[in-house]
């Protein structure tokens, strides 16, 4: 499983994008997306996703 950003919840602040330890997360158009072949979730870099840490917005939602 992955996580994805929604793109009508997202204000695009790029937070999100710093924290990944994948780089699974990139900017499109005017919001982020994640990348669900990248994104790992964290596992074995963190206890937990470090973008759902860090989203203002609360537009990261698991998949």
């Amino acid at each position: 499983m992955a996580y994805r950003i929604d793109p009508e919840i997202c204000e695009a602040c790029g937070s999100c994008e710093d924290v990944c330890p994948n780089k699974a997360i990139s900017h499109k158009g005017k919001v982020y997306t994640i990348n669900p072949n990248k994104c790992q979730e964290c596992v074995g870099d963190f206890d937990e996703p470090q973008c759902v840490d860090v989203c203002q917005s609360g537009a990261i939602e698991h998949v």
